[in-house]
């Protein structure tokens, strides 16, 4: 077990918000999440970044193989839009995709707007890091990871990464130890 301090990449993907224009909601709302669920210690390295392949990218890289975040989670990108390239920059930097979360994630949202079946949320591993794609609206990263938190330690711990515990009303399933 790694009881190394966790680190979790927080990426915003927002041309208006990387330019000053537009005031990043997304990634406070992600740290704010973290906050509360994650009760082991842990430090957010936070990127906001444009809406472009080479720069989700390249965040992506750095934080999994430079700053060894065992969970990287992104927020914006993952509409249907011209510009909302995050899910292709993800894939274009992991080894093994992992669609369930997408799927999980989704079937959630719909329950909420019809319109979720539009996002293209998804989650990839690359090295010893889980990349988790989330929509950019507050609420729904909220829904978003409520959903998904539970299989997220245990995942990373299949992986390498450093160990998470999760509380606040949330629950993380491991396997029992024999």
């Amino acid at each position: 077990m790694n009881n190394q301090v966790a680190k979790i990449g927080v990426v915003t993907v927002s041309d208006r918000a990387s330019a000053g224009v537009y005031e990043d909601l997304g990634g406070p709302a992600i740290k704010e999440f973290l906050s509360k669920h994650l009760t082991n210690e842990w430090v957010a390295v936070g990127r906001v970044v444009p809406d472009e392949v080479a720069a989700v990218s390249g965040a992506l890289i750095e934080l999994a193989d430079i700053e060894n975040c065992c969970l990287i989670v992104t927020t914006g990108g993952t509409g249907p839009a011209l510009r909302d390239i995050t899910p292709e920059a993800t894939e274009a930097v992991c080894t093994k995709m992992m669609p369930g979360f997408g799927e999980l994630m989704r079937q959630v949202s719909l329950q909420v707007v019809p319109t979720a079946i539009l996002s293209r949320q998804t989650a990839g591993i690359r090295g010893a890091s889980l990349i988790v794609n989330l929509p950019g609206k507050p609420s729904s990263i909220a829904e978003c990871l409520t959903a998904v938190m539970p299989a997220i330690p245990y995942c990373i711990d299949l992986i390498g990464g450093a160990h998470i515990e999760v509380g606040g009303g949330l629950n993380a399933f491991r396997p029992k130890q024999k």
